[in-house]
């Protein structure tokens, strides 16, 4: 999950729903990957019973490698080499970057969710973090509803190497919007409360192949 030097549009990343039916969700999945390119894939899960998470893990695993996909877990540092994973997201900022850098060797993906703070996130960076997330971008109840604004994503394409994921109460609009100024754009809710969630997937991945929109305008 390496940005390449002079990335074109932004690549795609998914994120499960917090809750996963393994009879339902892998089919799901599985046409989102064919028809859309997928960078990598946030394993998302609200339970706490490890062994539902290994099972959902064993699964969507299975799918993403199959792909040549990668696949993180959200939080849960101590099962990322347990389950076959390719690294950890971490919800808190920059506090738990060094850690699990320090547990999972330099070759594990590291990301970390920023909110839309500037300094957190090159405290993450510099800590060894792989990514930075900034959301959410839109409209949602997630976090406090402190918004990401697209001036962030500006000054950071602008200043900083480290690669940054847009996410969150993301619509067409938004999509095209960020595309000049993000490495991934992350799809969760948008897609999957679709009743074609592939479908759903395709529409907001063609936005990012649509002429940039200029943040001033």
């Amino acid at each position: 999950m390496s940005a390449p030097d002079a990335p074109e549009r932004p690549q795609i990343y998914l994120v499960t729903p917090p809750e996963v039916s393994l009879s339902q969700f892998p089919p799901l999945l599985t046409a989102c990957l064919e028809r859309v390119d997928v960078a990598c894939i946030r394993l998302s899960l609200s339970s706490a019973d490890e062994g539902q998470i290994a099972r959902t893990a064993d699964a969507l695993r299975e799918i993403a490698h199959g792909r040549d996909v990668a696949i993180v877990i959200e939080r849960h540092l101590a099962l990322v080499e347990r389950l076959g994973l390719d690294g950890v997201h971490l919800p808190d900022g920059a506090r738990s970057v060094r850690k699990a850098r320090a547990a999972l060797g330099p070759d594990a993906i590291v990301g970390a969710h920023c909110g839309a703070s500037r300094h957190e996130g090159m405290t993450a960076g510099e800590a060894g973090a792989d990514y930075v997330s900034f959301g959410p971008v839109g409209e949602t109840l997630l976090g406090d509803g402190t918004r990401a604004e697209l001036a962030l994503f500006e000054w950071w394409s602008e200043m900083i190497e480290l690669p940054v994921v847009a996410e969150g109460g993301l619509d067409a609009e938004l999509v095209a919007r960020l595309a000049p100024v993000a490495d991934w754009v992350a799809f969760g809710a948008e897609i999957w409360s679709a009743s074609d969630p592939a479908e759903a997937l395709a529409a907001l991945a063609a936005m990012l192949q649509e002429r940039p929109v200029p943040l001033s305008s």
